[in-house]
């Protein structure tokens, strides 16, 4: 696959594109699994997307949803928000209908765009939330909207871009159950009064140096949504399903691909390859690989560096507030096991229990001064959003670390409850308000353990009521995923005779978590 070198205005709103489709016509913009389509195709659909998407009333949020698993119309719907003015929110596909109408409900979003493995959901969904329609692909006699017919309705002319763009709407799981929504950030959104200036911020990306562009993870996350975003700006994009390492390698070296967005567990699978199966690939277009989601082991970030080259970048941070800590693989290799130091806006800070500064090399609770004074800001919940601050704009992603003298953080623990697995933030509060609801629950807490392929697992310590017999341990964990996304939910289950819950009703999740990861350190140690 070939880059076309064009701008992102020439795209929307010129003919530029339209005549260098039809004058290049096997330039390919965006594939996935099932085909691909050109500049031509991308410029229509984009343009009839932002027309149709006229015929709705969007309210005073003007939020749309996009639930649906990777392909190149999620790619485009999630564009074609951004050129129509519209706010996006892309929704988790693991998510139950309950879940996510929970979501349409709180983002105020008024059309769902839908594939078909999320339809069912969807349309659910839809119908107990204020959505004015469903918009599906690869359907067919349903009650949606399908989407060739529902594009057809608009027009191919190139649309007004001198409205206001809107940044993604994102949520994670929420601290006390209920998902949490959060603006994408000034440090990952391009801004620009128009949408026109907007699209002209994009273009000037750095990965926009790289070439054609991966999208290995799902698309409702931050990273590989970066597709989307880079396609504004003239760059190609192959679109992956659900990971698989073999043919992600494959696709690097089909595709010549320049750049891509991956989280550890990406990089253990591939690890995990027979040797030959890895060697059969040539790996060697790859110039910039974004890594994120959690702290990568150290034996497998060196074995990647040995691997692909000194391509990788560790983003450290959350959807919040963006990255706050970075570092390359050069600077890696001189301080190993590091997160990297505070990009601008954000200064790193480690503190004690008294909000004050450690010495150098100890630990401490990891927080950030955002010198915008922004910080950490929730959806429609101004308390929560204060409440992740010990002063404005100085904040906490929950975790334990230690900065050396240069200014180099290195994670080596976690003080609030979320686990980080496969790169997705899980807050236990979801699973423990389902288990407790078990007629045989007394207590529960859930905890995260190591993982060697995931990172962590989140486990469930079980109190039983009296006189009850422990039941199978995967019917309590079936109870759970029967009313919750799999992903949110334990991995395993110990009963317990106590969580150590005190009088005012806490839990020291800290204490609990502890000799899960001793254990695991010390067989490090031993290997």
């Amino acid at each position: 696959m070939r880059r076309l070198a064009l701008n992102c205005t020439d795209i929307f709103v010129t003919r530029f594109a339209l005549e260098l489709s039809k004058s290049r016509p096997d330039e390919v913009a965006l594939c996935d699994e099932r085909g691909d389509i050109g500049w031509l195709e991308v410029h229509e659909t984009l343009n009839r997307f932002a027309s149709a998407l006229q015929a709705f009333d969007l309210g005073a949020e003007r939020r749309i949803a996009v639930f649906a698993e990777n392909a190149v119309e999620t790619a485009l719907a999630n564009l074609g928000g951004l050129v129509a003015g519209a706010s996006v929110v892309p929704v988790n596909f693991h998510l139950t209908a309950p879940e996510l109408a929970y979501i349409l409900n709180d983002s105020s979003s008024r059309v769902l765009f839908a594939g078909a493995e999320t339809l069912e959901r969807a349309l659910e969904a839809a119908a107990d939330s204020g959505v004015e329609a469903v918009i599906a692909w690869h359907v067919e006699g349903t009650a949606a909207l399908r989407w060739q017919e529902w594009l057809r309705s608009g027009r191919s002319t190139p649309p007004a871009l001198d409205h206001a763009p809107r940044p993604n709407l994102l949520y994670t799981s929420g601290t006390t159950g209920r998902p949490k929504g959060t603006e994408l950030p000034p440090t990952m959104f391009a801004g620009g009064k128009s949408v026109e200036a907007h699209l002209q911020l994009l273009a000037q990306s750095p990965m926009v140096e790289f070439g054609t562009h991966l999208v290995a993870g799902p698309m409702y996350h931050t990273g590989p949504l970066s597709g989307s975003r880079l396609l504004a700006a003239g760059v190609p994009s192959v679109i992956l399903g659900r990971f698989d390492a073999e043919k992600t390698l494959a696709a690097i070296e089909t595709h010549k691909i320049g750049s891509t967005v991956m989280v550890p567990t990406h990089f253990v699978r591939m690890l995990a390859l027979p040797y030959d199966v890895r060697e059969k690939y040539d790996v060697s277009s790859m110039q910039r690989i974004a890594h994120t989601g959690a702290k990568c082991p150290v034996d497998v970030k060196r074995a990647m560096i040995e691997w692909f080259g000194p391509v990788f970048v560790d983003a450290y941070g959350a959807s919040e507030v963006g990255t706050t800590c970075a570092i390359t693989s050069e600077e890696w290799l001189q301080h190993p096991g590091s997160v990297g130091r505070a990009i601008p806006p954000f200064e790193a800070m480690i503190l004690d229990d008294e909000n004050e500064p450690v010495p150098v090399g100890e630990e401490g609770r990891l927080f950030f001064r955002d010198a915008t004074g922004r910080g950490v800001m929730y959806h429609n919940d101004p308390e929560k959003s204060a409440a992740a601050h010990i002063a404005p704009g100085v904040f906490t992603l929950g975790e334990i670390a230690r900065m050396d003298e240069d200014g180099y953080v290195y994670i080596t623990d976690r003080f609030s409850d979320m686990i980080v697995s496969g790169g997705v933030n899980i807050y236990p509060a979801e699973s423990e308000q389902v288990l407790i609801e078990h007629p045989v629950v007394a207590d529960v807490a859930c905890i995260g353990i190591p993982h060697a392929e995931m990172g962590e697992a989140l486990k469930a310590l079980v109190v039983l009521e009296l006189g009850i017999e422990p039941p199978p341990e995967r019917a309590l964990i079936d109870w759970c995923r029967e009313r919750l996304s799999h992903y949110k939910c334990p991995t395993t289950l110990d009963y317990v005779s106590s969580v150590g819950r005190t009088t005012m009703g806490k839990v020291n999740k800290r204490a609990l978590r502890a000799p899960f990861w001793e254990e695991a350190r010390a067989q490090e140690r031993c290997s």
